[in-house]
């Protein structure tokens, strides 16, 4: 379903149609990174978003950082895109070891379904090469087989990528996205995580579906 192709009303009635949204992060930042400009037109949209976030990458906190600023963190940037403390699900899986506890977060996701009953989820795309990352897109698949399912990217983590949703922003989707990980002070220094990126990538995706700002999206099941 791509942007330029439908009219305003479709465009709306398209993201009308979802009530419960789920946001799949592996690790804190993965989803305001991947989709922080969806997340927040959602929630202007009046609908409900809940983020998990799988790990809070203990062992990876740069040198300098308390062992649980990402945890602190996590909660600030989801806040800017206006997820309350209620809809912050954290959990504690080690960094770089989800591909030896498949089951135990395929478990976790089948009881998020079970209790939240979603009809929109997004996850890491088919295409990540990281291995937590691809662990929660192949588990998710399992687990959400019935729900719409969107992969969202991360340009340095795929090879290729399979651009067929495109969901168009605002400029306050967008500031919103990098006011979020502004948050983080702890990856200030890593280049995806700068405001330049940040829109450039968005305006590309922009460029591709005839609209100012986009994020883009792998269509992994759609169903409404």
């Amino acid at each position: 379903m791509f942007a330029n192709y439908l009219t305003p009303n479709m465009k709306k009635s398209a993201l009308e149609a979802f009530e419960t949204v789920l946001v799949l992060a592996p690790h804190t930042d993965d989803g305001e990174l991947g989709c922080g400009g969806a997340i927040h037109k959602l929630i202007e949209l009046g609908k409900r978003v809940i983020y998990v976030a799988f790990s809070t990458c203990e062992e990876s906190v740069p040198e300098g950082f308390a062992p649980d600023t990402l945890t602190h963190e996590v909660k600030a940037a989801t806040a800017e895109l206006g997820i309350t403390k209620e809809n912050l699900i954290i959990l504690d899986y080690r960094v770089r070891h989800f591909p030896a506890h498949r089951q135990e977060i395929l478990e976790d996701l089948v009881k998020l379904n079970r209790e939240l009953k979603p009809d929109l989820v997004f996850c890491p795309s088919s295409y990540d090469i990281h291995q937590d990352h691809g662990t929660i897109s192949m588990e998710a698949k399992r687990a959400f087989k019935n729900t719409t399912l969107l992969g969202y990217e991360f340009i340095w983590n795929n090879f290729q990528f399979s651009s067929q949703c495109f969901i168009e922003l605002n400029e306050s989707d967008i500031a919103k996205k990098v006011a979020s990980m502004e948050q983080y002070k702890s990856q200030s220094k890593r280049l995806y995580a700068k405001d330049k990126l940040i829109r450039g990538a968005a305006n590309y995706r922009g460029l591709q579906a005839g609209v100012e700002f986009a994020e883009a999206f792998e269509v992994i099941r759609w169903i409404v």
